[in-house]
């Protein structure tokens, strides 16, 4: 565990409950990038002082061919992993189209949802993102577009940028036997194009509950945008998405803690 952890010991709930407002856990094993971060006074700044260094660059990509079929609910929700889920639900909540995004865990089981187990990596658990969303305004296909192209690297195997393990892996966790057809069809269309210059590792993986994460994970980006692991690894992330999907991007998030 490389991002949240001090020497596998879980956060003291309770402790962050009753003191100050809710900042990120010590970072001991960050590596060079948190520690120029910290050097230089802040996260924004080491952002602006190390952009090659930053998140990584979205991929253009084009839209999945199989788009599914014309919806006809008001409300649909897909499950997404793809590293710390601080980020992907700090992308998503700036989507057009999407009514909820919530940090959670996928692929394990009820006893074993919280932070302080899944850190060890053998829970089965990733950290997800719960994405509620209408499908009149935005479709799955969309969804998993800005998921490969901004969201996070899907070549990298149970890892993301600094953060190691099997619970930052990319994965797809299919809430129907459509879902899965289609985002198994397009990994095999852009594995076929070539569009990242590796394999795709992104698994899909059906019938796993979700759970939603502990209150403090929620709206983290929002909450803490000079954090330096948000300010260089998640804020690049919402910018790519209003660069390369300006007709999907929202300015105001749908944040978790406010139900908006």
């Amino acid at each position: 565990m490389m991002r949240r952890h001090f020497q596998d010991r879980p956060i003291d709930e309770d402790r962050m409950k009753t003191s100050a407002p809710p900042r990120a856990p010590a970072l001991p094993r960050r590596g060079a990038l948190t520690a120029m971060a910290l050097l230089l006074g802040g996260g924004v700044l080491a952002y602006k002082a190390l952009p090659a260094l930053a998140a990584e660059s979205a991929v253009a990509i084009p839209p999945p061919a199989d788009t599914g079929a014309a919806p006809t609910a008001t409300a649909e929700t897909a499950v997404l992993a793809g590293g710390c889920f601080w980020g992907v639900q700090g992308v998503f909540q700036h989507v057009k189209g999407v009514t909820s995004a919530v940090s959670g865990y996928a692929g394990g089981d009820a006893r074993t949802a919280n932070y302080g187990a899944i850190g060890s990596g053998r829970t089965g658990h990733a950290e997800a993102v719960r994405i509620t969303y209408d499908p009149r305004q935005i479709g799955f296909g969309q969804l998993l577009q800005i998921y490969f192209s901004v969201v996070h690297d899907p070549t990298q195997l149970n890892r993301q940028g600094p953060d190691f393990g099997t619970q930052y892996r990319s994965t797809v966790f299919a809430q129907n036997a459509e879902q899965a057809r289609i985002a198994k069809a397009y990994i095999a269309q852009l594995d076929a194009a070539r569009s990242f210059g590796a394999p795709i590792a992104t698994t899909i993986e059906m019938d796993k509950p979700f759970y939603a994460a502990e209150a403090y994970h929620q709206d983290y980006m929002t909450l803490h945008p000079s954090q330096p692991y948000i300010a260089i690894h998640d804020l690049p992330k919402r910018e790519n998405l209003k660069r390369v999907f300006p007709a999907l991007y929202r300015d105001k998030p749908v944040l978790v803690g406010t139900g908006a």
